[in-house]
């Protein structure tokens, strides 16, 4: 293919060629005023030495034409799974395909982009074309594009300003779908991240009927609520209102609230009918009530561990004088005010979280009725900690009163007062109470580097778990369940020691809090419980046992397919495994025993939030480039022209793609058109020629 060209090559500047022409003008001008009778001649002869001045040439190009390219956009976003767009797009991706190959003067390249990110399923970009269509083109001159063409139900997420499109081709849409679809969401438009143990958190919820027929906004629709898989509860709300709704918050840790609409009367899926999402269940204050029995070195040390956290509101009753003490002092000035026994053990006994007994001993202070009001307070919910002292064992001591009913640990009547260091058994290392305490050496049969106490009260255990000894392997600490409610038994008076540092002390606070929670029923201190998380992109399964247990755990996705999975035991007392996640949603944990569950995924998607098929988001970028949009949901699509550029692209039932014609010089060839001889005797020969004439 060659290419002809007029080319020039001043022997001047521009700017002298410019003047000369001028004065040239200038010169004929005054000639055809003053009648001078060889003007044309004089003409000829300026114009031709004005032509020797530019030395024009003719230029031969070789020329290597290159194709065109046009680029078809797929969309592979999970909305197109909906309805039969899927099946519509390929079906048009086939024809194009076709159709386009046979051009013998166009590229086809084909780019599919909005398929969820194995390595990221759970990432919620929403469908990202233009981004795809920007990689398409970031290797291909603008002056090659013959057109885009993006096949996608309309729902793109990316769009740019239409004046930074990147290109002046046409962009053609085809829209896999029918226009006027409907469908029924669920917006979630508030969602608490916290709420406070045995009080509510309030949700917002908003169901949105979409393309609905006017007058549907006095719809209503069946919301359904459910936490931690249990019952559901079902509300009546409006359609197009953001209605609130209250979830009891009953436990610390993940509640994992369901919310769900029915089906409404036109439904594109149903994947956007219902949420998943973590409320993280935090106590306000932890009201703990603490009698001492008498005063001694450790009294102080509880007060100050308890009252060093700002969780926790306590009421301290220390029995200063017993009622057997008869030393002459008036009762106006043992104290300022009666005590208010009848008013905490009887009236309010059922406010206080916790109740501890630090080395109590009966002396008639507190009535056995009072004593039968906290066994039934235990029972209902409550929790009980008992720190033993040298009375314990004999008649007066609490084992002796209707708490002993409940109590896992007997004592044997003997009191060991001689040096010891606690020991954490086999069953405290699986323990979450004990099981990675500062200071425990991995080797079992390692003795702790904790200080020693002097004085254990010897028991046997007749229930609970024993998770430290002391003394010939006798419990030390003992927890145990009694009907709704937990116990706590520390059969020492002396672990004030390790908060003096006697002996390098131990781990006396962090062993307190963990007893704490645990009577608390704080969910990571759980000794036999299994437990699910979203990791990133995984989801990690964790089995807390005091027995080993090899059995698998049955995994149950989002769709209902269900796996089972094999958890790798750890150290104390876990097993653990992690699996990929598909989708979003929520994933049930079970094995037989007990159940966990993990939402994952956003909570209001994007690429879900509005499904039905639209031109609306393109319709900008299509009209700025001269493009179309075609509706393709009934089959039929358009037909494929070339035009010529500056030319419409698109019509009634047919989309045009740009001929740019756009080619890459491979070699040049110049001619001269005056050759220096010719020019200078055509050059004379004028000049002679008006010299003859005027001289006449």
């Amino acid at each position: 293919m060659n290419g002809w060209n007029l080319a020039v090559a001043p022997m001047l500047p521009w700017w002298a060629v410019a003047a000369f022409a001028a004065a040239a003008v200038l010169l004929l001008a005054v000639g055809v005023w003053r009648g001078a009778r060889g003007l044309p001649w004089r003409a000829a002869g300026l114009v031709l030495l004005l032509l020797i001045l530019l030395d024009p040439s003719l230029v031969r190009e070789r020329r290597e034409p290159r194709k065109d390219v046009a680029i078809v956009v797929v969309d592979d976003s999970p909305s197109m799974n909906i309805g039969n767009r899927r099946a519509l797009a390929a079906s048009a991706l086939d024809r194009l395909t076709r159709e386009l190959k046979d051009e013998p003067d166009l590229d086809l390249r084909i780019v599919h982009a909005g398929a969820p990110n194995p390595n990221q399923p759970l990432a919620d970009p929403g469908t990202q074309l233009y981004h795809a269509l920007t990689g398409a083109l970031a290797d291909l001159p603008r002056q090659r594009l013959a057109g885009a063409i993006m096949i996608t139900d309309g729902e793109v997420h990316d769009m740019p300003p239409p004046a930074r499109l990147g290109f002046t081709a046409p962009l053609h849409a085809l829209i896999a779908g029918v226009p006027g679809e409907a469908d029924r969401r669920l917006v979630i438009d508030n969602a608490p991240s916290f709420g406070l143990v045995g009080k509510t958190a309030t949700l917002t919820v908003t169901v949105e009927d979409l393309g609905a027929a006017p007058g549907a906004d006095e719809a209503t629709a069946r919301v359904t609520l459910r936490k931690d898989g249990g019952p559901s509860t079902v509300a009546t709300v409006p359609v197009g209102r953001a209605v609130p709704l209250r979830v009891q918050i009953d436990h610390g840790g993940d509640n994992i609230v369901e919310v769900g609409v029915a089906a409404g009367p036109h439904e594109l899926t149903l994947d956007n009918n219902h949420a998943a999402f973590v409320i993280h269940g935090v106590r306000d204050r932890l009201r703990v009530l603490l009698v001492s029995g008498e005063p001694y070195q450790g009294e102080r040390v509880w007060r100050n561990i308890l009252k060093s956290d700002p969780s926790v509101d306590l009421v301290h009753f220390t029995i200063l004088r017993p009622p057997e003490k008869q030393d002459g002092t008036p009762i106006r000035e043992l104290s300022l005010i009666a005590f208010p026994i009848r008013e905490l053990f009887d009236q309010k006994i059922g406010n206080f979280d916790l109740i501890i007994f630090d080395r109590y001993q009966q002396r008639s202070i507190l009535p056995l009725s009072y004593l039968d009001n906290i066994v039934s307070r235990v029972r209902q919910g409550g929790a009980l900690l008992v720190e033993a002292g040298p009375a314990f064992g004999t008649p007066e001591g609490l084992y002796r009163s209707p708490l002993g009913t409940i109590m896992p640990a007997e004592p044997s009547g003997e009191v060991f007062e001689q040096g010891f260091r606690p020991r954490v058994n086999a069953m405290g290392r699986r323990h979450p109470v004990t099981a990675d305490l500062p200071g425990l050496p991995t080797d079992a049969a390692s003795v702790p580097p904790w200080g020693r106490w002097f004085r254990q009260v010897d028991s046997v255990a007749h229930g609970g778990e024993t998770i430290l000894t002391g003394i010939n392997g006798s419990p030390l600490l003992v927890l145990g369940r009694v009907g709704k409610g937990r116990i706590a038994q520390l059969m020492s008076d002396e672990m004030w020691l390790w908060a003096r540092g006697y002996e390098g002390g131990g781990p006396q606070a962090e062993l307190l809090r963990r007893t704490v929670y645990w009577l608390m029923k704080e969910p990571d201190l759980e000794e036999n419980d299994l437990r699910a998380a979203v990791e990133g992109n995984r989801l990690a399964v964790t089995r807390q046992s005091l027995a080993p247990d090899t059995s698998p755990v049955h995994v149950t996705d989002p769709d209902g397919k269900v796996t089972d999975l094999r958890l790798a035991p750890e150290r104390d007392g876990r097993s653990r495994a992690t699996m990929p996640l598909k989708r979003s949603g929520l994933y049930r944990v079970a094995d037989g025993k007990h159940r966990a569950i993990a939402a994952a995924g956003a909570l209001n998607p994007v690429e879900l939030g509005d499904v039905r098929a639209t031109g609306a988001k393109l319709a900008a970028d299509v009209e700025a480039s001269g493009g179309a949009i075609f509706w393709i949901g009934d089959g039929s699509m358009p037909e494929l022209r070339r035009v010529s550029p500056g030319r419409l692209a698109a019509g009634h039932g047919w989309l045009g793609l740009r001929e740019n014609g756009d080619y890459i010089v491979t070699g040049v060839s110049e001619v001269p058109l005056l050759p220096g001889l010719l020019a200078l005797l055509l050059l004379l020969g004028a000049f002679l020629a008006a010299w003859r004439q005027e001289a006449r």
